[in-house]
C-alpha cells in the first residue's frame, strides 16, 4: 500500500478514536519506510497520546524540534549506542535522511556505536550490543543461573536415588 494512502488511513483511524489501530498502522509504515520522517513524527504523536515519552522521543529523535525530555527518556531507555541504533530502526546510509539534522543525528549514533565496539558498523549490520562489554551484573547473573541449574540437577538426582533405594527394599 502506498505511503500516502497508509498515512491517510492512520489519520482517519486517529480521527475516529481508533488509536491502537493507528499506532499499529504507523509502526508498519515506519518499518516499511524507515527514511520517512513524517511517519516517524506521526508515530511519536500517537505515543504522546499514550503517555510514553521514551517512545515519543525514539520516533522524534531525528527531528530538530524534538522535546528534550522525550529525548532524555529515549536515551535512558536505550543507554548504549547499539541499543539506540536498533531502536531507531534505520536502514541504509544517513544520506537518505530527509534533513541535514537527521543525517547528522544518525551519523553521530553510528559513530558512537563504531567507537564502542571497536570497528566500523553500518545501519544494515547493527551489532547485538557492544561486543565484549560484559557488566558485573551480567556475569553474576550467569553464575547464579549456573548454580541454580546445578542445584536443581542435584535435587533431581537425590529424588531419583531415593526412589531407586525404595524400589529395591
Amino acid at each position: 500500500m502506498p505511503l500516502e494512502v497508509t498515512l491517510a488511513r492512520a489519520e482517519a483511524d486517529l480521527a475516529a478514536g481508533r488509536v491502537p489501530v493507528a499506532r499499529q498502522r504507523l509502526r508498519g509504515l515506519v518499518s516499511s519506510f524507515p527514511d520517512d520522517l513524517t511517519a516517524r513524527r506521526r508515530l511519536a504523536e500517537v505515543y504522546r497520546r499514550y503517555g510514553e515519552p521514551a517512545q515519543a522521543g525514539r520516533w522524534m529523535y531525528l527531528e530538530e524540534d524534538r522535546d528534550p525530555a522525550e529525548t532524555a527518556a529515549f536515551e535512558a531507555r536505550y543507554p548504549t549506542p547499539a541499543q539506540r541504533m536498533r531502536a531507531l530502526a534505520w536502514r541504509g546510509p544517513e544520506a537518505q535522511a530527509g534533513t541535514a539534522f537527521a543525517a547528522a543525528r544518525l551519523a553521530a549514533v553510528r559513530t558512537a556505536c563504531s567507537q564502542a565496539v571497536g570497528h566500523p558498523v553500518d545501519w544494515d549490520t547493527v551489532p547485538a550490543d557492544e561486543e565484549g562489554a560484559h557488566t558485573e551484573g551480567s556475569a553474576r547473573g550467569g553464575l547464579l543461573a549456573g548454580a541454580g541449574c546445578l542445584l536443581a540437577g542435584l535435587a533431581f538426582l537425590a529424588i531419583w536415588m531415593n526412589g531407586l533405594v525404595a524400589l529395591f527394599r
